[in-house]
């Protein structure tokens, strides 16, 4: 009897093993996998737009890049887009893009959101969460400051201020 014990406890050892290794695995930063953080380059963002185009981050190489992770069921998300809306205006001669990754909610809500309250922005569905795992992002909404050379210079996790923005801004804008 007392042998039972001790092999269910080896078994969940050994299970427990395995599961943090794939887990370390699967998070690691390997030669094929890019990883978001300060002063690296920005993970390619590829895919579909809500309206349908085709969308790629490296064809905005040469412009400075605000990328915003949110939803519509983000209730700071849906209080920070008028907030992005009047920086793309006021910082257009600049050449600012903004770039949104709809992350965490379906696609026609999404579309309804940017509808009515005039997104002017292309965002892009992330539908396998891979955009999502490579900037690592923790909350909604979070936003990467990409400058004109494609390095992140600042992440914001959580909503946006006009003060935080400006800030962040003047770190890409140059």
């Amino acid at each position: 009897m007392p042998r039972r014990p001790i092999l269910l406890a080896l078994l969940i050892a050994g299970l427990t093993t395995v599961g943090v290794l794939w887990f370390v695995r699967s998070t690691e930063d390997g030669p094929d996998r890019q990883r978001a953080a300060v002063g690296q380059p920005a993970p390619p963002i590829k895919g579909t737009t809500l309206d349908g185009g085709a969308f790629d981050l490296a064809g905005l190489a040469g412009k400075p890049v605000v990328v915003n992770f949110w939803g519509p069921s983000c209730v700071p998300c849906r209080d920070e887009f008028p907030l992005l809306e009047a920086k793309l205006a006021a910082h257009a001669a600049d050449g600012l893009t903004i770039v949104g990754v709809l992350t965490d909610d379906p696609v026609e809500p999404a579309r309804d959101f940017v509808a009515r309250y005039g997104g002017s922005w292309p965002t892009v569905v992330d539908p396998d969460k891979g955009i999502k795992t490579a900037y690592r992002v923790a909350a909604r909404p979070q936003t990467y400051f990409v400058d004109r050379t494609g390095v992140i210079r600042s992440i914001q996790v959580g909503e946006l201020t006009d003060a935080d923005f400006e800030r962040q801004f003047a770190r890409i804008a140059s």
